[in-house]
């Protein structure tokens, strides 16, 4: 019962982090623009994703242009697509895998395979916390490296954006959850405890029992 519970509190845990990676995968706001200025009053923002750039006008208007090459990205920008959708996948992929080997299926009948399967599974969203993990921390280096550069321009400097933050959450429950799968099977062996019965009493040719099943 334990188990079974470590299995879907684990479960839950890595598919909302899934979900997270997906969800800062879309969104635009990797770098922001850093208000650096003498002059705190812009006219716009600019955001850059991994998919598009958007500039927010003061008047609250948006205009979103997407990425019109890759091969012109950076490459911070082309390793975070490439990781995120491989973390992205591999997330639906656990999901799969531990939905198969839960103890509240009947996918698979021995029990220890299923414990197995969930530890797999449990890997499975470890490494794709790590794959997202990669380009978050890439990504946020070159943002606080170029902010501090005196070689790069004001207008060019970037702030991290909300959808980092949102992928370090992400990757925070997928790897707690994918660690709590790795350890919430039982222990191998026989669990159940051993019944032992009593030799059946002997009788005598005369029909009384023998002396010998008293002592």
């Amino acid at each position: 019962m334990v188990s079974a519970g470590l299995e879907i509190l684990g479960l839950s845990l890595c598919v909302v982090g899934s979900l997270l990676v997906m969800v800062a995968c879309g969104l635009p706001m990797w770098k922001v623009t850093a208000f650096i200025e003498a002059n705190i009053v812009v006219a716009q923002t600019i955001w850059d994703g991994l998919w598009m750039s958007c500039v927010v006008q003061s008047t609250g208007q948006m205009q979103c242009k997407v990425h019109d090459s890759v091969l012109a990205l950076s490459h911070d920008l082309q390793a975070a697509r490439a990781l995120t959708i491989i973390s992205s996948v591999m997330g639906v992929l656990g999901l799969m895998v531990v939905i198969a080997g839960a103890q509240c299926t009947n996918c698979i009948r021995d029990e220890s395979l299923k414990a197995r399967v969930v530890n797999a599974g449990g890997v499975i969203y470890i490494i794709s916390g790590l794959f997202v993990l990669v380009p978050l921390c890439w990504m946020a280096n070159n943002i606080i490296s170029d902010f501090y550069n005196p070689q790069v321009p004001g207008s060019k400097k970037r702030e991290i954006g909300a959808a980092l933050y949102i992928g370090w959450a992400a990757t925070a429950l997928l790897l707690i959850g994918g660690a709590i799968l790795c350890c919430s099977c039982p222990a191998s062996g026989n669990t159940g405890y051993s019944v032992k019965y009593a030799p059946t009493k002997r009788a005598t040719p005369n029909g009384d029992y023998d002396k010998r099943n008293y002592v």
